[in-house]
């Protein structure tokens, strides 16, 4: 069964050409966390002292301003990032889905990526020859399937990554915010596919600032601040922590009929 463990883990990184407080400033807000020292070598402590337990069937939010190391977390759960102490443990087939760039080649087309991409999440040849009909129909990307990945937009690729995650049965999904790249037509176009994908992984992980897409995707969530867990349980509870208000609250009723949700607020059991 899939699982994902951390214990006491925490992510460095040493900065071993940093002459400048610009340079710094650049790194720490890429990464998050805050800036040490390890003798002369000055250190991004990205994550410290990170304690997660997820189960199959987990539906989890990661939330938090940017910065605050959302996406160095994803990396760790994927196993990108080995922790600097501490230790973790991932047992399933990870489908991350937030760096664009892993698995795609900037210099082939569109169709040649679908392939590459599909290879690189764990199926076959066989299995992706099958889905690239699906995947082509879905991105809506017409002939720009068939010219370099190069002459591509951010929403275009966006497109083609989701085509193609969405068409496959990961074990444990990791989703970045970068999917808002996309136009809202086509993201709601993208919102039952996406349901049925969450519906067959065996753990989700969705970072991402709409509440919206947290509420529809997710029932629990992390609050990340400065490379640390702030909080983490119920959804709802988190983000109203988080934001110092129920995010449901101006949402309207079909929306939070849809989502399970009513008008009351968990946290002070009002409007």
């Amino acid at each position: 069964m899939v699982s994902i463990d951390v214990w006491n883990a925490s992510v460095d990184f040493p900065i071993f050409d940093a002459k400048s407080r610009s340079l710094k400033k650049l790194a720490l807000g890429k990464v998050g966390g805050k800036i040490g020292s390890e003798g002369r070598v000055p250190i991004i402590e990205a994550l410290h002292d990170i304690n997660i337990s997820l189960k199959h069937g987990d539906r989890v939010g990661l939330v938090g301003h940017n910065g605050a190391g959302k996406s160095t977390l994803l990396r760790l759960l994927a196993g990108i990032y080995e922790p600097t102490r501490g230790s973790s443990r991932i047992v399933g087939k990870v489908a991350p889905v937030f760096d664009l760039g892993v698995g795609m080649d900037p210099e082939i087309s569109g169709y040649e990526n679908i392939m590459i991409r599909g290879l690189f999440l764990g199926m076959s040849r066989k299995e992706m020859e099958k889905r690239v009909d699906d995947i082509a129909s879905f991105t809506e990307l017409g002939d720009y399937l068939s010219m370099p990945l190069r002459t591509y937009s951010t929403g275009m690729r966006v497109r083609l990554a989701l085509g193609v995650v969405t068409s496959i049965n990961p074990e444990i999904l990791l989703l970045d915010e970068g999917i808002g790249a996309v136009d809202a037509a086509f993201l709601e176009k993208a919102r039952d596919r996406l349901n049925d994908l969450v519906d067959r992984a065996g753990l989700l992980v969705f970072a991402s600032h709409a509440d919206e897409w947290l509420a529809e995707l997710c029932t629990k969530a992390i609050w990340m601040d400065e490379g640390r867990v702030k909080q983490q349980g119920d959804l709802r509870e988190v983000l109203t922590a988080y934001k110092g208000r129920d995010p449901f609250a101006n949402m309207s009723e079909e929306t939070l009929k849809r989502l399970g949700q009513s008008k009351v607020t968990t946290a002070n059991g009002g409007e």
